[in-house]
């Protein structure tokens, strides 16, 4: 029996082909600018890679590696090729596992339990037998396999950290690719062949490698290494908690869940945090000093809970602290710069008067008695209410916003009375040892989740925002995080597991077609892997209530 005829349009373009051609081959077929850059391909709504069949007529839209899912297949596809080399380079007898850690700017950070030193030289042999490999254009393939078998798989190759996570899982069977005999699994799409995957390189880095890879912007080309010591220590740090409660991968997570509840381990992971908010208060007091303690954070790091419960402990220090908002120093609405789209960009420092905010802090110094401002967001203007502040001896002011470490916000203060700190949520947990869960995955579940219960609004409505709120972290915050005295991760390694009950509702609300769909479809496959629980154990004062609700702070 002959195959078919299909039909497949492309950009307004139409033309015919015989069903069971990959969608590489089609592709081929089609006059493309900067055709090598397409890594995946939309059929019909439903992401497809380029090894998938043609089975009926259809619209195709591209996805480049310019485009963040096609960005991800590529990351994900270049860490796959870079297991298979370090492998085969240093031996599976010589390797226990590879950790892929955390994220390194556009690349990855991993470490490498066994007896390979990290070496230039053995990671110049790993890089030559990668670009052997490109060069090859070798097919990535995927297969479907039962549940049972791919633990079986994972067994056998010793990825005992995937075996155990499978357990609990609720579908019947699972993909699982492989480059020649290498296999391994991986939470999404991949390239279709090793041909794609030119742009790399591995440099040794504290007690791993990072994997570099192109920025999303620019495919073709490596950026050198931006240094970020401080950042790298509190990820580290953030990774022996994980690794002393015995939890650093989902699958570890969900045996505790299952055997012994949730309870010992919120009350250690909160005890954890104020542990170190407390040596925070101790180092502000210690400096006599300190009269601006500027906080800084991306969205939904949980600034305003950490500055309630940095002041109680700076209190405790003998100190008496006074809360200040750099919102409520915002330019009224009619006069908010906008951005390239037309619309009012609430994000940039020009938002904000500084000037007003420069002056009312030097008179604050200096002991006067400053009236403060309150911004009005229904009316869109700054207000006067008769709030009233003057500085004491042991009085400080805690400054939050998203600007607090440019010095551009604070320039008419003087360096020796400021005390910065930059908080974020840096998850420590990965899904496995090859799979790590994005920061900003945490932020954005955590946003969601307080978005619709403060605000009302979807969770179409955050994750259609939330390239705009990224855009304005990467001009305005993570630029100064260096400049920070101290660091903060305000990550809870339990949280992921609450957030799940709150968020999949709200994630199915969002329908297929529509522009979010694909990345609601991610998040929820990603969520699959928790056991989710309740959040009645978890202390009204903890930063995870700041989203879920129900904490004793008015935030």
């Amino acid at each position: 029996m002959e195959n078919k005829t299909c039909k497949v349009t492309i950009g307004g373009i139409t033309k015919e082909f015989l069903e069971g051609i990959p969608y590489g081959e089609i592709l081929e077929a089609f006059d493309f600018k900067d055709k090598a850059s397409i890594i995946l391909v939309n059929v019909d709504g439903r992401l497809r890679e380029l090894h998938k069949k043609l089975e009926a007529d259809c619209k195709v839209q591209l996805l480049r590696v310019t485009d963040i899912i096609g960005h991800r297949a590529y990351k994900r596809s270049v860490s796959f090729l870079m297991l298979k080399a370090i492998y085969k380079i240093g031996g599976q007898e010589n390797i226990n596992k590879v950790i892929l850690q955390h994220s390194i700017g556009d690349g990855y950070y991993y470490t490498i339990d066994g007896s390979i030193p990290i070496t230039p030289e053995f990671l110049a042999e790993v890089k030559a037998y990668m670009q052997e490999q490109v060069a090859q254009c070798l097919p990535i393939m995927k297969r479907s396999v039962d549940i049972d078998t791919a633990c079986e798989i994972f067994k056998k190759h010793g990825m005992f950290d995937k075996e155990k996570l499978f357990r609990y899982r609720q579908v019947s069977r699972v993909n699982i690719y492989s480059i020649g005999s290498f296999e391994d699994y991986f939470y999404g799409y991949m390239a279709w062949h090793t041909g794609y995957l030119k742009y790399f390189d591995l440099v040794a880095y504290g007690d791993g490698l990072i994997l570099q890879m192109p920025a999303l912007n620019n495919p073709e080309v490596i950026l050198p290494i931006k240094d970020s010591p401080k950042m790298f220590q509190i990820q580290k740090e953030s990774e022996d908690w994980g690794e002393m409660l015995g939890v650093d991968t989902v699958g570890s997570m969900n045996d505790l869940i299952s055997a012994e509840g949730m309870q010992k381990l919120i009350l250690i992971s909160e005890a954890l945090q104020e542990g170190k908010i407390s040596k925070i208060a101790e180092q502000i007091a210690e400096r006599d000093n300190v009269k601006f303690v500027m906080i800084a954070g991306p969205s939904s790091s949980g600034k305003t809970t950490f500055s309630h419960r940095l002041s109680i402990q700076l209190e405790a220090h003998g100190l008496k602290p006074h809360p200040i908002a750099v919102d409520d120093y915002f330019v009224n609405r009619e006069n908010t710069p906008r951005d390239a789209n037309g619309e009012r960009n609430y994000e940039c420092l020009e938002a904000i008067d500084v000037e007003q905010l420069n002056t009312d802090m030097i008179d604050l110094l200096n002991g006067k008695r400053v009236e403060m401002p309150s911004f009005n967001f229904f009316e869109g203007k700054r207000e006067y209410k008769g709030d009233f502040l003057q500085l004491g001896e042991h009085d400080v002011l805690v400054i939050e916003g998203i600007h607090g470490l440019n010095d551009k916000l604070s320039y008419k203060l003087p360096q020796e009375n400021k005390f910065k700190i930059y908080i974020s949520a840096l998850t420590q947990l990965n899904i496995d040892e090859h799979n790590h869960i994005p920061t900003t995955d945490g932020r954005l579940l955590r946003r969601m989740v307080r978005d619709n219960r403060t605000r009302g609004l979807t969770a179409k409505a955050t994750i259609a925002m939330w390239p705009s709120v990224r855009r304005g972290e990467e001009e305005n915050i993570f630029p100064f995080q260096e400049q920070a005295d101290v660091m903060f991760n305000s990550a809870l390694i339990y949280e992921l597991a609450v957030l799940k009950i709150y968020a999949e509702p709200l994630l199915f609300q969002i329908g297929k077609g529509e522009p979010e769909y694909y990345e609601a479809k991610r998040l929820l496959k990603f969520l699959d892997y928790f056991i989710g629980v309740s959040s009645h154990e978890i202390p009204y004062n903890s930063i995870v209530r700041e989203f879920v609700g129900g904490g004793c702070f008015d935030v």
